[in-house]
């Protein structure tokens, strides 16, 4: 385990026994927009958690947010251009993982961790489907009623988590993804396409469906007010070319005014951060319309699908920066998908790539579209890395972000050994930077793992665990 400290003689990052303050709000109308801890702003205001010990509930041992993630990438992975050389943390990481080296101290690659739940069942019962109980299985480790229109599965670990942290932040969770919804109808053998476009689960027949557009979802966190009143706002501020941020400059000014030089800074480069998403958001929908016919483009903004997801993480990000909520989970694409990648050079569907009966030259592609999606979350990370949180340690330090999918190699539909990273360190309470291999064991081990660490007690059992993991 490793864990930086900060000094507790530096009035910028406090001690581990200091108490953080909470995020404040810049007010105005229709419009609240958090931003993030402010050491200059501890006096006046108190932290979210500041009724709970340091170290509680969904906080790490100095008090900062402890933020989980759950991300989910379609079809697998090519499985000799994923694995790592070497365990422990000597190893190496191979061709697909490349892109993670600038963060590859705060990553374990995960090894030996299997959805049997996503199997066709004891005598091949469930028969084909693999690609619908992959994407259900993978967050609720229970295994799906197969039908189109009777659904049922499990609770999704991260909506546990939502309900145990949930009331520490303006949201309990937050469901992003690239896809258009699909609720009803079948959509592979049989499954219901909740299944397959559905990642979080509030209960066995409730998905919780992700937002697919970042001009939503960008209002969803820094709107005020019920639908209604946030539509009208958005519609104002267009009609007036104005930013959000246009809203609270009386009460930034007012704020400034009271934060040290440093905090000042911080303060100044999140502002800029934000007006630059909506700028990016602005000018993709100027253009949306768009579309090459040869690509499959997302439904919702922008066209370009390099943009589209980078957005979504950028959505992803700035909900973490301003506390707006501790657990989210995030569909780049549902299980099965036959997205084209021609902006790689890539012109076939992914989903039928996948299927390449060892084609060198069909693998050698699928293997370029699992880098390209390494790739954009390596940049997220990148971000999180690069941004201090209040106890001085970056927003990736106190993070525990899984990234994965719930089918292996999808040339032959196996659900063990899958593709499985975990990012950040937990506070200091992961030992990351490390390969390891755990033989065979269900991931929803790792889930158990990661409730202890947000505090969650008397979790005893999720899905089909069998235990925790221990050494993560």
């Amino acid at each position: 385990m490793s864990s930086k400290i900060p000094n507790e003689t530096d009035p910028i990052n406090p001690p581990a026994r200091s108490r953080l303050s909470r995020r404040h709000l810049l007010c105005g109308l229709g419009v609240a927009v958090g931003v993030p801890f402010l050491a200059s702003l501890r006096p006046k205001v108190q932290f979210a958690a500041r009724t709970l010990p340091v170290g509680g509930l969904g906080t790490t041992s100095t008090g900062a947010p402890l933020r989980t993630a759950f991300v989910y990438v379609p079809n697998g992975a090519i499985p000799s251009a994923w694995s790592s050389k070497g365990e422990g943390t000597k190893f190496q990481v191979d061709r697909t993982l490349k892109p993670l080296e600038p963060v590859k101290g705060l990553i374990q690659v995960l090894g030996g961790l299997d959805h049997q739940t996503a199997d066709s069942g004891p005598n091949g019962v469930d028969g084909t489907g693999s690609h619908a109980r992959a994407n259900g299985t993978f967050l609720t480790g229970v295994r799906l009623r197969k039908s189109a229109t009777d659904i049922h599965t499990g609770i999704s670990i991260d909506q546990v988590l939502a309900s145990k942290i949930g009331q520490l932040t303006r949201f309990a969770s937050l469901e992003l993804g690239c896809d258009a919804v699909r609720k009803t109808a079948a959509c592979d053998s049989g499954y219901s396409c909740a299944y397959q476009y559905n990642l979080s689960w509030s209960s066995p027949t409730t998905p919780v469906s992700p937002e697919s557009n970042p001009r939503l979802v960008f209002e969803r966190l820094f709107g005020n007010g019920a639908l209604d009143e946030r539509q009208a706002n958005l519609q104002r501020r267009q009609q007036e070319h104005r930013s959000l941020l246009d809203f609270v400059l009386e009460d930034v000014r007012s704020m400034q005014r009271r934060l040290n030089p440093q905090d000042k800074d911080k303060l100044d480069q999140y502002l800029s951060s934000v007006r630059e998403v909506e700028s990016r958001i602005e000018r993709a929908e100027r253009f949306g319309a768009v579309q090459n016919p040869d690509i499959e483009t997302p439904a919702g903004i922008p066209s370009d699908y390099t943009e589209y997801v980078q957005l979504m993480y950028d959505m992803l990000f700035l909900a973490f920066q301003t506390d707006s909520t501790r657990v989210a989970s995030f569909l780049v694409t549902h299980e099965g998908s036959n997205l084209s990648f021609n902006h790689i050079g890539i012109s076939e569907g992914h989903h039928d790539l996948s299927h390449h009966q060892n084609r060198p030259d069909w693998v050698e592609k699928v293997a370029r579209i699992d880098l390209w999606y390494v790739q954009q979350f390596a940049r997220f990370l990148e971000k999180l890395q690069a941004t201090k949180d209040a106890d001085g340690n970056s927003m990736l330090f106190n993070s525990m972000i899984v990234y994965g999918s719930g089918c292996a190699d999808a040339n032959s539909h196996t659900h063990t050994n899958l593709p499985f990273l975990l990012a950040g360190a937990g506070g200091g309470t992961l030992s990351p930077g490390r390969h390891v291999k755990y033989g065979s064991k269900p991931a929803t081990n790792l889930f158990l793992d990661m409730a202890d660490r947000l505090g969650i007690q008397r979790l005893e059992r999720f899905g089909d665990s069998t235990g925790r993991l221990g050494d993560i």
